[in-house]
C-alpha cells in the first residue's frame, strides 16, 4: 500500500503542512504492528530537511506571508523558460506540460504519467525509483515511456485528469487522451516495469489445444486459466481485465473442448494451477453466479499463497493485504534440519485452519531483527510460534516449548475461540530507572509506579525512531527537572516499541497520558508540547486552565479540520491509509 498526499489549492500552505504531517505518519507506520503505533504527526521537520531545496512558487510566496518579511537583496528569479511543444527529459523521464502533452501522446504508444507536487514527500521518495524504471524502459527501445507533470504548475492538466492526491500515476495508450488507466502496480522499479509490460502486452494467452495448455501450465509456478464457453463472454472480459493488473501470476484462457476435457472442467470456471500444496484450485461458476473483478481477485489472492508462506519482502504485500487477519508465525532456523521438519506438522494444522488463519514461516537467520524484537523472540529461541491478531495487535504464544501438531492446533483453536491469553512485551527494569529527573518505566514496573495512588504521574509513550519524540525529549527532560523536588509528581517515559501495557492504548507517538493520584480517570494530554503549557497542565491538577484549554481546543479543531480535508481529498481511494492515526495492520505492514 502507498500513502499519497492530497492535492491542495494554491497558497493553502497551512492545509498543506497539516496534510504532509498526516501522510508522512503513514509511510512511517507497523510490517508494522512491529512498532505498535505511528507518529501522531508526521516527521515533517525531517522530511523538509531531506527534501530538495527547490520549492514551488506558491511555497515561496506563502513562506514570505508567514514570516511577514521581505528578503532584501534577494536575487531576482530568472524568467521561466517558455513552454513549447518540445519534450525535455530529466533522468530519462519526459517533462510534460500543457503545450507538449498531446505531442507526447502521439509519439509514444504507452506513456505512464506521474502527476506530482514538488513539496510532496511521497513524490520525492518515488522520484529515484521512477527514474530508474524510466531508464530501463528507454534502454529497451520499446514504445513504453515514463513522464511527469508538475500538477501545481500545470493546474489545467491536473483539473482535466481529476488529480486528487500526489503522486497520481495514469497510463495513456494509443494517443487517447480521454481513456486513461490508474496505475495499480507496486511502486518499485520492477513493479512499474512489470505493470507497464503487462498493460502494453497482448494480454492473456489463448490456449487452443491441450498441448499448448500443458506447456503454459508447466512453465509457471502459478498459472490462472479461464475456461469459458465463449472468449467474448462477459466473464471472459472480466478475466482479461483482471489479468492486466496482476503481475504475480500468468494468465491464459480457453474455449477449446479438448482443454476442458484434459483438465476435467465441465462448465465456465477459473482454475489456478500451482506448483505447491494441492496443485490446483477451482472456481466454478454456478448458473446464477457472475464472475466479477472482486470475486476473481479474492479467489486468486486466497489460492496463490502457499499453506505456509515464507516471509520475505516479495511476499509481504500478499501477507498483509490478505483478508485473513489472524496470522500464525513459525520462527525456525533453516540451517537446522530438525526445525525444518517441523514444517510438516505446521502444514497439517494450516490445512485445518485454512481460510481462518494465515500461516507464515520466518527464518531467524535472515535480516529480520525488527520482527524478532517486536515479538520478543531471539534467534536462539527458534523454533517457536507466535499468533497475532492483525486488527488488534494482540499476540499469543505456546504455553510449552514442545512444538507439535497437537500443541499448535490447540493454540490456534484457543485464539479463534477467544480463550487464549495474550502476552505483552516488556524490557527488564533498568538499575537506574529512577535516578534521573525522568523516570524510565517498562512493562514490569509500569503499574507499580504509574498507578501509585499517592502520585500524579505524567508519562510519555514514545518510539526511538519518531522525529517528534526526539523534538520533545529536551522539553520532557526540563519538565522532569522542574518537578524533581515534588514528592507528589513523577515525570516518566516508556519506550512503546519494546514495552506493551495492557491497560494503555497507544495510537501514535508521542502519546502523553496523565495518571492522577487517588486512582482517578487517566487524562489524555492533547495540548501544546512546550514547557510552559505542560507546566500549567500539571500545576492545575491535570487539566488546562480555562483560557489555555479554549485556545488549545481551537488548535485541535483546526488540526482536525486539516486532517479531514486530507481524507476528503483522497476520497474513496483504495489506499485508505490517509488518516491521522494508522491502524495496527497498516503500521505492521509498513515496518516489515
Amino acid at each position: 500500500m502507498h500513502c499519497r498526499c492530497p492535492r491542495l489549492n494554491r497558497g493553502d500552505r497551512r492545509d498543506r503542512n497539516a496534510i504532509m504531517r498526516t501522510h508522512t505518519l503513514l509511510s512511517i507506520a507497523l510490517l508494522g504492528l512491529l512498532l505498535g503505533a505511528s507518529c501522531i504527526q508526521a516527521n515533517d521537520t525531517d522530511n523538509e530537511t531531506d527534501a530538495p531545496q527547490e520549492t514551488s512558487t506558491e511555497t515561496k510566496e506563502d513562506a514570505s506571508v508567514e514570516t511577514g518579511e521581505e528578503e532584501e537583496g534577494e536575487e531576482v528569479e530568472a524568467p521561466k523558460k517558455e513552454k513549447t511543444t518540445e519534450i525535455e527529459e530529466e533522468k530519462d523521464v519526459m517533462v510534460l506540460h500543457i503545450n507538449n502533452f498531446d505531442r507526447a501522446l502521439s509519439e509514444y504508444k504507452f506513456i505512464l504519467v506521474e502527476f506530482y507536487a514538488p513539496w510532496c514527500g511521497h513524490c520525492q521518495r518515488l522520484e529515484p525509483v521512477y527514474a530508474e524504471a524510466a531508464g530501463k524502459l528507454k534502454e529497451e527501445g520499446t514504445a513504453i515511456r515514463l513522464a511527469k507533470v508538475d500538477a501545481i504548475e500545470e493546474k489545467e492538466l491536473a483539473d482535466e485528469f481529476e488529480v486528487g492526491s500526489f503522486p497520481t500515476l495514469k497510463l495513456f495508450s494509443n494517443g487517447d487522451r480521454k481513456s486513461h488507466v490508474d496505475f495499480t502496480g507496486k511502486r518499485t522499479t520492477e513493479g512499474i516495469i512489470q505493470w507497464m509490460k503487462r498493460r502494453s502486452g497482448p494480454g492473456a494467452a489463448v490456449l487452443d489445444s491441450a498441448e499448448s495448455a500443458a506447456q503454459f501450465i508447466d512453465a509457471h509456478k502459478v498459472a490462472v486459466v479461464g475456461f469459458f464457453g465463449s472468449l467474448e463472454s462477459e466473464a471472459a472480459e472480466v478475466f482479461k481485465e483482471v489479468s492486466l493488473d496482476r503481475t504475480d501470476a500468468e494468465f491464459a484462457l480457453t474455449s477449446t473442448p479438448d482443454v476442458f476435457q484434459k483438465y476435467e472442467v465441465k462448465s465456465d470456471s477459473v482454475v489456478l494451477f500451482k506448483k505447491f500444496d494441492e496443485g490446483r484450485a477451482d472456481f466454478t461458476l454456478s448458473e446464477d453466479e457472475k464472475l466479477d473483478k472482486n470475486n476473481l481477485t479474492t479467489f486468486i489472492n486466497k489460492n496463490s499463497l502457499e499453506l505456509i508462506i515464507p516471509f520475505s519482502e516479495e511476499n509481504a504485500d500478499k501477507i498483509f493485504s490478505s483478508s485473513i487477519k489472524l496470522h500464525s508465525l513459525l520462527f525456525i532456523n533453516s540451517t537446522v534440519e530438525s526445525q525444518k521438519a517441523l514444517m510438516d506438522d505446521a502444514r497439517t494444522v494450516a490445512k485445518e485452519f485454512k481460510d481462518k488463519m494465515l500461516f507464515v514461516s520466518i527464518d531467524v537467520t535472515t535480516a529480520i531483527s525488527h520482527v524478532l524484537t517486536y515479538f520478543g523472540v531471539s534467534a536462539d529461541d527458534a523454533p517457536t510460534v507466535r499468533v497475532i491478531e492483525m486488527e488488534t495487535g494482540k499476540k499469543y504464544r505456546l504455553s510449552t516449548n514442545d512444538i507439535t501438531a497437537e500443541s499448535l492446533q490447540q493454540l490456534c483453536q484457543e485464539v479463534l475461540d477467544g480463550t487464549a491469553k495474550p502476552y505483552f512485551r516488556t524490557q527488564e527494569i533498568p538499575e537506574d530507572w529512577d535516578k534521573g529527573p525522568v523516570k524510565v518505566l517498562v512493562g514490569k514496573n509500569f503499574e507499580s509506579v504509574a498507578l501509585d495512588p499517592t502520585k500524579n504521574v505524567f508519562v510519555e509513550f514514545y518510539a526511538p525512531w519518531c522525529g517528534h519524540c526526539k523534538e520533545l525529549a529536551p522539553v520532557w527532560e526540563k519538565l522532569g527537572e522542574k518537578y524533581a523536588d515534588r514528592d507528589d509528581i513523577i515525570i516518566a517515559m516508556v519506550d512503546s516499541t519494546a514495552n506493551e501495557i495492557e491497560s494503555v492504548k497507544v495510537d501514535g507517538f508521542p502519546t502523553l497520558k496523565f495518571f492522577p493520584a487517588g486512582g482517578k480517570e487517566v487524562v489524555d494530554y492533547s495540548h501544546k508540547r512546550d514547557l510552559e503549557t505542560l507546566s500549567k497542565f500539571l500545576d492545575n491538577g491535570g487539566v488546562m486552565p480555562k483560557e489555555e484549554s479554549d485556545e488549545g481546543d481551537d488548535e485541535d479543531d483546526e488540526e482536525g479540520d486539516d486532517a479531514k480535508k486530507a481524507e476528503d481529498a483522497v476520497g474513496d481511494s483504495k489506499e485508505d491509509e490517509e488518516s491521522a492515526e494508522a491502524s495496527p495492520n497498516t503500521t505492521l505492514k509498513e515496518e516489515l
